[in-house]
């Protein structure tokens, strides 16, 4: 017996020194639903055509605030979604390495990512935050308790801008299961609608789980 544990305790720790080293982890925000309650969820948002697109101004949703000492939105999110993250005493990243979900990039500068806001701040407007107050907005801006943010390659931000799962969808296929349920939720969360096309998309995303 005690020959046996000798040898089996090299292969565990080999098992466990791989388990350490293995793909690099990718913080994920809070509250992202299983497919069949997101599916549930979607099927409760009320469908109706987008509004007031037109009126819509980004300053009318407030960000970054500060969230705690001198760490704003931006700012804690990197911290959140990065590994081994390192700041100066305004609480900007110096160094650190960020997995990017949206395209499958590892950055290790910060400049190289954007926050994005799953429900974008324009698409958020046209569903329904147009009649929200501008504190609400703010909220919604720098939600941190939901799948709301999420710390991503720049130009991957900028190109997915303010479309919807019927206009762009994550270059890894794999993602879009996640991308699916975490819209869905902010959605949900938030009491804002969906269209048509938009429905559409994320029944056909939440398909592929």
């Amino acid at each position: 017996m005690r020959r046996l544990l000798m040898l089996a305790l090299p292969a565990a720790l080999s098992a466990a020194l791989l388990g350490a080293t293995a793909a690099p982890a990718s913080a994920t925000p809070p509250g992202i639903p299983s497919a069949a309650t997101a599916a549930s969820r979607l099927a409760a948002l009320t469908v109706a055509a987008e509004s007031h697109g037109s009126t819509y101004d980004r300053d009318l949703f407030p960000h970054w605030i500060t969230i705690s000492g001198t760490c704003n939105t931006r700012e804690t999110v990197l911290k959140r979604d990065g590994t081994n993250v390192t700041t100066d005493s305004a609480c900007a990243a110096k160094s650190g390495k960020w997995y990017s979900p949206y395209d499958g990039a590892t950055w290790t500068q910060a400049s190289d990512l954007d926050i994005d806001h799953m429900v974008p701040l324009a698409e958020a407007w046209a569903s329904g935050a147009w009649s929200w107050t501008t504190s609400r907005r703010q909220s919604f801006a720098n939600d941190l308790a939901g799948p709301q943010l999420w710390a991503v390659t720049d130009n991957v931000n900028q190109a997915k801008s303010d479309k919807d799962p019927a206009e762009w969808k994550p270059s890894v296929a794999a993602f879009r299961c996640t991308y699916a349920r975490a819209w869905i939720q902010v959605k949900w969360s938030w009491g804002l609608t969906v269209d048509s096309s938009e429905k559409s998309a994320l029944n056909t995303m939440l398909g592929a789980c």
